[in-house]
């Protein structure tokens, strides 16, 4: 069984590319295209090209635009 980083993680923190895949239900990928696009809220942190980090506001921001409920994604936003 894999385990949960998004649970993990502390409540507040942003989260990781591939924790919003799996809040979201869908392929890393995605989640990085949504970045580029302008669609989600992003901000890179570290040295070099650096990681992204997605902030639990613009999560709850592109979910709300969409009618997606905060409650169906299973984390506290």
């Amino acid at each position: 069984m894999q385990e949960n980083s998004i649970l993990a993680s502390p409540l507040g923190s942003p989260f990781k590319v591939k924790d919003v895949a799996v809040v979201l239900d869908v392929n890393v990928q995605t989640v990085y295209a949504l970045v580029k696009q302008g669609d989600l809220g992003s901000f890179r942190v570290g040295a070099g090209r650096g990681t992204i980090r997605i902030p639990r506001a613009a999560l709850k921001t592109y979910a709300a635009e969409r009618g997606i409920p905060a409650e169906t994604l299973g984390v506290e936003l």
